[in-house]
């Protein structure tokens, strides 16, 4: 279908009546709808949240020709009148505006109030319980409903010089409720609030205009709070209490005296949390406090608690060996023991060191005793795989929890405390990627006698978001756990296993032999390091090995940035695999246009979004790290429809910068992820980013071939430099504590 071309000109405004909604989106307010004005017909199109048939609005925006709906105005802004005369509320209000208030109701509104209905309906909603058929909690409901209509509409005319958009709006609206508009001029750092999201620097141009004082004790607190947020993306629950006084000092513009006092009052209001370890004071988010703490209690109480399973004998491992046709290696017979002996066991080992096949015969010897046992990881992609691995179903953590979302777009989970989990044992794979609050909604949602066995990769990256659980589960060492390190024989036939060991072991990897499965082509320059991906992905894999490039083919960048990073190749990709066709339509966010065939991926949990498959069951969420293709997209309707394996979602408006493109993804977000085919471009890569842990987490993704590109150089340095990936969290510490019954 042909773009619609919008022609520069000056804004237009249309007031009338809203004659017909054709088309409108609830959870974001995009709506179509025609207006009458006088005897002219307008279509409009925009984000126009709680639009109703019958509604006096004024509209501003650019005329736009549409082929096939012909001229539109495109609104940039509109403002809802009071319907003028008792025709024109009548209408209005049996339209549908209000829900609840039907034509019939809306007769007996108008007829005994006539004019004044809807400042009754506003100012005094006890009056309408005089109403034959509405009590006086409906009567109260009706005036919330129609307070929101002009509460989203004040938010919007507050912030329109902002340039934040009306979804944008509405959000806010949802998250701080009919006072909005009120509560932001009274502070507007409240739109730094996680739930929101506005950076601090956002806010600042905000409250300039509203002669906030830079000393403003809002505006202080906000920074610090913010800081505290900003660190989460970093992986860090916490931080030294010296290291943020430091931020927050240059941030604010303030001194060290006033920053402490900032400090201590939000933790006399509960807003911070603080936590001493050795002489070191640190501060942390109450979210993550609590998380940590009720891990390091529930952990240490099931380590503690005496075991309900007997202890297993060889002769039940040895039938599962001859089941299996297997015979296990030591370590391996030791962790099927000990996954009955504990309460908690955790499981490690890199590629080709059994942990599949110890699994499996963990799970066989449960299902033999009739344990009921739940499957679970915390992505989709892993799931999968484990469902794979396993030959029974794997849940993601989310939807084994039961997620659901609160007002505030955050995540809430069915099972909990109140409602556990009914297994006996829970399987955790991947468990390097939990981050601390999902793992604590885990432990919450499980019985005091359920067994926890976590299973991961110990070398690989820690989670996307805050916490570093294996590591500190590991490191506190007072939790049974195995470390499988023998590589089998058919493992060893991979270069990508052997060279995997090779890195983390410090050892000199093997990367002249072509004759395997592990290439490394060098490259001298940028140009050619990107050339040789292209080639790669579009010619020279799928001819020679049958890979599909889009499917099968992932390139796995250290860096978003850089001429080797997941920005400048994901443009390159696009334009060599899925490259324009005459009467495309696109959608351009943040410098990419997307179109249809398109591979994206989630970039952030949205636990509210719709998502349907094909046989008509619809759920909602789409998470981080989920990959899949674009369908269709509708300049129009301003909305791009995407393929998720066996659910489409569709996604509308700032939704849409949910998404990026996934030709070329980072290293973190492939965790949890293999795939068939690996390319890595390492030429350039920022200092910061060469350590093995990287380099480790992307060449175990691929599973059949890997092909590295660019400078050996680069491959040596990350490969040598063991340093870890520094995370402040509190969990060692308190587990600690509780161990010693402080």
């Amino acid at each position: 279908m042909p773009q619609m071309e919008e022609q520069l000109q000056e804004p237009s405004t249309v007031k009338g009546t809203v004659d017909r909604i054709t088309f409108q989106n609830h959870q974001n307010g995009y709506t179509v709808a025609v207006v009458r004005n006088g005897k002219e017909r307008v279509t409009v199109v925009g984000i126009m949240p709680f639009l109703s048939e019958g509604d006096l609005a004024q509209f501003v925006g650019h005329y736009m020709q549409h082929p096939t709906y012909g001229q539109q105005l495109s609104v940039t802004s509109f403002e809802r009148c009071a319907p003028e005369g008792t025709a024109a509320i009548l209408r209005y209000l049996s339209g549908g505006a209000i829900r609840g208030i039907g034509p019939g109701t809306a007769a007996r509104i108008v007829e005994q109030f006539g004019a004044d209905s809807l400042d009754i309906l506003q100012n005094h909603p006890e009056q309408l319980a005089t109403v034959r058929g509405i009590s006086l909690s409906r009567a109260y409901e009706f005036s919330a409903e129609y307070a929101k209509q002009f509460g989203v509409r004040e938010v919007m005319l507050l912030l329109n010089n902002y340039r934040v958009s009306p979804e944008m709006c509405v959000r806010i609206y949802r998250v701080l409720g009919e006072d909005s508009s009120v509560l932001i001029r009274e502070n507007p750092y409240i739109l730094c609030r996680e739930e929101i999201g506005f950076s601090f620097d956002r806010v600042e141009q905000i409250a300039a205009d509203f002669e906030i004082p830079a000393d403003n004790e809002m505006r202080l607190c906000a920074g610090v709070e913010f800081i505290l947020r900003q660190n989460l993306m970093n992986g860090h629950t916490c931080l030294p209490a010296d290291k943020l006084t430091a931020v927050a000092i240059r941030l604010l513009e303030s001194d060290a005296l006033r920053i402490e006092q900032i400090i201590d009052m939000l933790i006399k209001q509960l807003r911070l949390q603080e936590y001493t370890v050795g002489d070191r004071r640190f501060l942390a988010l109450p979210e993550y406090f609590v998380a940590e703490d009720h891990i390091a209690a529930r952990l240490t109480t099931m380590v503690r608690r005496s075991h309900d399973f007997l202890p297993i004998d060889d002769l039940e491992i040895d039938y599962v060996e001859n089941k299996l046709g297997i015979r296990f290696e030591a370590l391996q017979r030791q962790a099927v023991r000990a996954a009955f002996e504990n309460n908690i066991l955790i499981v490690t080992g890199g590629p080709g060191t059994g942990k599949t096949t110890t699994l499996n015969a963990i799970i066989e010897l449960l299902e033999r005793r009739d344990a009921q046992i739940a499957l679970a990881a915390p992505t989709g992609r892993a799931a999968k795989r484990m469902t794979e691995l396993t030959g029974r179903e794997a849940k993601t953590l989310h939807r084994l929890l039961e997620v659901n979302w609160t007002n505030e777009a955050r995540p809430e989970f069915s099972r909990n405390e109140k409602n556990p989990l009914t297994c006996d044992v829970i399987i955790v794979d991947e468990a390097s990627m939990i981050d601390s609050l999902l793992f604590d909604s885990l432990l919450r949602a499980l019985r005091l006698n359920c067994r926890l066995i976590l299973v991961g990769d110990a070398d690989q990256l820690p989670s996307v978001s805050a916490g570093n659980i294996l590591a500190d589960l590991l490191a506190e060492n007072r939790f049974p756990s195995i470390a499988l390190n023998k590589v089998f024989r058919q493992a060893k036939e991979s270069l990508i296993v052997t060279n995997a060991h090779a890195i983390i072991e410090n050892k000199p990897p093997v990367l002249t032999d072509r004759s395997h499965d592990f290439f490394f082509l060098h490259r001298d320059n940028m140009r050619d390091v990107c050339n040789t991906v292209l080639e790669l992905c579009a010619e020279r894999l799928p001819k020679a090995y049958g890979f599909d490039p889009l499917t099968d083919i992932q390139v796995l960048c250290p860096s978003r940035k850089t001429d080797a990073g997941t920005v400048q190749l994901n443009a390159l990709l696009q334009s060599c695999l899925n490259p324009p066709k005459a009467g495309d339509q696109t959608i351009s966010y943040k410098g990419f246009s997307y179109r249809v065939g398109d591979k994206v991926m989630q970039i952030k949990n949205n636990y509210e979004i719709i998502w349907r498959k094909a046989d008509g069951e619809e759920g909602t969420g789409a998470f981080n790290g989920d990959v899949g293709f674009i369908i269709s997209v509708d300049r129009r309707a301003n909305t791009v429809t995407v393929q998720f394996e066996d659910r489409t979602v569709n996604y509308m408006g700032e939704e849409i910068g949910e998404l990026e493109p996934a030709y070329a993804i980072t290293v973190h977000k492939s965790q949890g992820s293999e795939f068939d085919c690996v390319i890595m471009p390492l030429f350039e890569t920022p200092s910061r980013l060469r350590y093995r842990n990287l380099l480790y987490t992307g060449v175990t993704r691929a599973k059949k071939m890997l092909v590295l590109v660019g400078d050996t150089s680069v491959f040596y340095e990350m490969a040598e430099n063991d340093r870890k990936t520094l995370r402040y969290t509190l969990l060692r510490s308190m587990l600690e504590n509780y161990f010693y019954g402080e």
